[in-house]
Order: C-alpha cells, then sequence, then structure tokens
C-alpha cells in the first residue's frame, strides 16, 4: 500500500506552506493521515511535508507520544513481522486539531485516533 496518495501529499504540502508563510508559524491543522503499524502499537498522524520529512503526533507505543518529523521513505522501508509494514489507515477523518490529539495523547500516555 502506498503510504501518501498524491492527494494526501498535496494536502500536507499545502499546510506546510501555509505554516511557512503565517506570521508565528504555529497553524493548529487537523491531521490529514494517519499511519500505523498493524502489528505493533506505533501510530502517527501527521499534519505536514516538506520533501521527505512529515510533522505530526508520533506515538512509537512506549508511553511518550510526541509532536515530531519522521521520514516517510523510512516508514515505507520498514519491514514487519509476517510480511507486513506500515499501512495508512483508510477510514481515518480528524475530528480535533493535532495539538488537540496531543493532548489527550500525553494525558492518555498513548495516541487514540
Amino acid at each position: 500500500m502506498k503510504l501518501l496518495t498524491k492527494e494526501i501529499r498535496t494536502k500536507l504540502e499545502r499546510n506546510f506552506k501555509a505554516r511557512v508563510k503565517s506570521a508565528d508559524g504555529e497553524d493548529d491543522f487537523h491531521p490529514v493521515v494517519k499511519l500505523f503499524n498493524p502489528v505493533g502499537a506505533a501510530t502517527w498522524l501527521l499534519t505536514e511535508i516538506e520533501g521527505d520529512i512529515a510533522f505530526g503526533l508520533c506515538d512509537l507505543g512506549m508511553g511518550s507520544p510526541e509532536l515530531g518529523s519522521v521520514s516517510i521513505s523510512e516508514l515505507e522501508r520498514t519491514q514487519l513481522p509476517l510480511g507486513l509494514s506500515i499501512e495508512r489507515d483508510l477510514h481515518f477523518t480528524a475530528d480535533k486539531t493535532i495539538s488537540q490529539y496531543a493532548e489527550a495523547a500525553r494525558a492518555n500516555g498513548y495516541l487514540e485516533a
């Protein structure tokens, strides 16, 4: 499965450009895409991208979700048990901003999306 479709990448790039152009650089976007490990607890809610590096809420399933960046090519190369790989949640629709997801994840110790 392709992690980022052309449409998703365009939205992520648009958010990046909007944040760079904003006066304070602190736009609070709704996540555009959710990626996850189908055999583990890792989850990524991404809001923007520049080149290969995406930004969003990253939860590696270790009890400390945080806002940060991740390499899309690295996620695409990740080989998981049973021949699986990182997947995109086809049914995800954001109902909160990234800061609201981050606040809830820090309070719970894990990302619930």
